[in-house]
């Protein structure tokens, strides 16, 4: 039997004086420990936050890549597998796996889906008794190729100056939006409904500043929970603060915008979600949609700290948010990976949390403990980390999700050097 490797770190969320009723006054501070375990290999392809979600008794899973990538190729990975529970289906073979029906990319220069995306969170709509209405939130990566610049409605990118992507040879880098599809049958097949948020021309970063091998700006990685009448998105923010203008860059000011965002939009906008969001604007959700927002601050890494600004080649921010509630703790948990060095390179996963179940009342959105270490893996590059359900008797009864989880959760992440998803860890959470 393999020795078990404890990590015992803490977290103080203090109860706050001025706490609406409905915060967990009592939230404990909560420990957590990391169990070592025996490998559990993911057997598809996965470079996104895990998009799961119950319709029944069977627990459906959307992993991979779907569209157009001029750069990287076009991809039909974008599919779902099923099982009786997390064990089960997170254990499946590639070729079990089944392509859904998703809508084609229209021809560049026409309205309609463009560039390629990836399902990172699975909303329910609870309206529905059977489980089947879905609405799958999604990150999409464009370039000038594929989304030209459209003078009249501000949309597209201007291939001038435009920063290298992350191939070795002359690729352009991406731009990342977030979008909405919708299935009425469970997830076999699905129709765009447009975009949840989106960075414009104006905001993205150019050469000579950006070196980073990542983006050239815009907003990706989401993971969103649904509390009350919104569906609450995370997102990384890799755009500027406003006009980027290659004369007076400041990259202090592309700092101070940049990290773990959040946005929210109604339950009842998503059939039609485009321009409906609103983003944090350091008061409340009043930002628009495709307007500058604020990142949470206690997420951010100060500069004298190694912070900086994406574009940078030596990084220093976090990124790819994954948020659940907890059973157990009565809170919110937040995992995110580390960006240390250009092409989206760095070797650690820290974790975050939140005492506030209701997230829309005053500041709670933005009260988020200070990051710790979770996982550090010298030498490695790490991403998309994730607390997944298992198949325990809670998890199958309380149909847990990596939306909804209890006392004990399996860590996925992937190893982006080595190609693989996994989990090594079981993550046991203590108040």
């Amino acid at each position: 039997m393999r020795q078990l490797l404890l990590l015992v770190l803490s977290a103080c969320l203090a109860c706050r004086q001025n706490a609406p009723s409905n915060t967990a006054a009592v939230f404990a501070a909560p420990k957590f420990k990391l169990i070592q375990t025996d490998t559990f290999r993911f057997n598809n392809f996965v470079d996104c936050n895990m998009a799961e979600v119950w319709v029944g008794d069977t627990l459906r899973i959307f992993p991979g890549k779907y569209g157009e990538d001029p750069v990287w190729g076009a991809a039909n990975d974008l599919k779902f597998a099923s099982g009786s529970h997390a064990d089960e289906v997170f254990g499946r073979a590639a070729k079990d796996y089944i392509a859904p029906k998703l809508p084609p990319n229209a021809p560049v220069g026409t309205p309609g889906l463009h560039g390629a995306v990836w399902f990172e969170t699975v909303y329910q709509d609870t309206k529905d008794a059977s489980g089947r209405t879905l609405y799958a939130v999604y990150h999409n990566e464009n370039y000038p190729e594929t989304l030209p610049f459209n003078a009249e409605t501000g949309e597209g990118y201007i291939d001038k100056n435009w920063p290298l992507g992350l191939t070795d040879r002359i690729t352009p880098a991406a731009v990342c939006r977030i979008g909405i599809m919708k299935s009425t049958d469970g997830g076999w097949s699905w129709e765009n409904k447009g975009l949840f948020l989106e960075d414009k021309q104006a905001r993205m970063i150019l050469k000579p500043h950006n070196t980073s091998k990542t983006f050239a700006g815009g907003v990706g990685d989401p993971s969103a929970v649904a509390v009350g009448e919104y569906l609450y998105l995370f997102y990384g923010e890799y755009g500027y603060p406003g006009v980027y203008d290659s004369v007076h860059y400041d990259p202090a000011v592309e700092w101070s915008g940049q990290c773990i965002s959040i946005a929210r939009i109604a339950l009842r906008d998503l059939d039609a979600p485009q321009g409906k969001a609103k983003r944090w604007d350091g008061q409340g959700f009043d930002a628009p949609w495709d307007g500058i927002g604020k990142p949470v601050s206690a997420l951010q890494i100060p500069m004298q700290a190694g912070g900086g600004p994406a574009s940078s080649p030596t990084g220093g921010f976090h990124w790819g948010p994954s948020v659940s509630w907890n059973t157990y703790l009565n809170g919110w948990v937040m995992l995110m990976g580390q960006v240390t060095g250009k092409s989206w390179v760095g070797s650690k996963l820290f974790i975050s949390f939140n005492p506030h179940p209701d997230l829309g009342a005053g500041n709670n959105a933005q009260d988020w403990t200070k990051p710790q270490l979770l996982v550090d893996k010298p030498g490695h590059t790490m991403w998309y980390p994730s607390l997944q359900p298992m198949n325990t008797p809670e998890d199958i009864a309380g149909k847990h999700t990596s939306l909804r989880l209890g006392q004990r959760a399996r860590l996925f992440f992937k190893y982006s050097d080595l190609g693989k998803y996994c989990s090594e860890y079981v993550v046991e959470f203590e108040k």
